[in-house]
């Protein structure tokens, strides 16, 4: 495997309680497929290599429905947050110097197209993290992207912190991400559990890695839409139907 070759890590370890269902959310089928594969063939077709999925709700159903040669899992036992799902996978990481794209498994309408363009923003910047950002209509419930007078990303204030200005603000995290993979490790061991959840956010690296004095920047979606994640039975449908409504737009083409 070549050092500076791309790699993703998906994280798909919730149950999807909202589903109201016994099967592992990311496993919930759009358009016949689960939501996870989805994610996978995006990720394949932007070019990345390698991919690691974090596992841990129905752990073995997951892996049997997306084995595959250029797949390895990591169970995360205790699902202690985004940024612990992270942590588990550093054994698959340790010595990697490329990028890492991080991405959800509950994503499935995410284009290989935004991913490469996210990919290629990354590079070009000389970023130690690009956020994929969007800007919704409607931002309630979403973390914003505060950034400085020359564009660059200050910070990522959630919504119950936010001041009254950044709560006007538009631009949301997605919490798909790109990073320098050495620089994400070593943020990774500043993370602290002291909130209320007791758990460990990957977003708290962002704000370490600006900290120290690393480039972090964010590229904006060019449709909002295809970021969202999906939670409920409700949110299947709907991207069941954006998916077919692209397929459309493109003339049969596929997504």
């Amino acid at each position: 495997m070549k050092a500076g070759e791309d790699r993703s890590l998906i994280l798909a370890a919730g149950e999807g309680t909202r589903m109201h269902s016994p099967l592992p959310k990311v496993l919930h089928a759009v358009d016949g497929r689960p939501m996870l594969s989805w994610v996978l063939d995006a990720a394949r077709a932007a070019g990345v290599a390698r991919h690691v999925v974090v596992v841990g709700f129905g752990a073995s159903e997951v892996e049997a429905a997306v084995a595959a040669p250029d797949v390895a899992f990591v169970l995360q036992r205790e699902r202690l947050g985004t940024g612990h799902a992270v942590m588990e996978a550093r054994p698959h990481l340790d010595g990697f110097a490329g990028t890492l794209l991080v991405l959800a498994g509950d994503t499935p309408l995410l284009t290989a197209e935004t991913l490469r363009a996210l990919l290629a923003a990354h590079r070009e910047r000389g970023a130690s993290a690009t956020i994929l950002s969007a800007r919704f209509p409607d931002p309630a419930g979403y973390g914003r992207i505060v950034r400085g007078a020359d564009g660059r990303v200050l910070r990522i204030v959630e919504e119950l912190d936010a001041t009254e200005a950044e709560y006007a603000i538009t631009e949301i995290n997605t919490g798909t991400y790109a990073f320098r993979a050495p620089d994400l490790l070593r943020a990774l061991g500043g993370l602290r559990a002291d909130n209320a959840k007791g758990e460990y956010y990957l977003t708290d690296t962002i704000g370490i890695l600006i900290g120290d004095g690393r480039r972090v920047d964010a590229l904006v979606a060019e449709d909002h839409r295809e970021t969202i994640g999906v939670n409920t039975r409700e949110g299947l449908a709907e991207a069941e139907a954006l998916l077919r409504a692209r397929r459309k737009a493109v003339g049969g083409r596929g997504a």
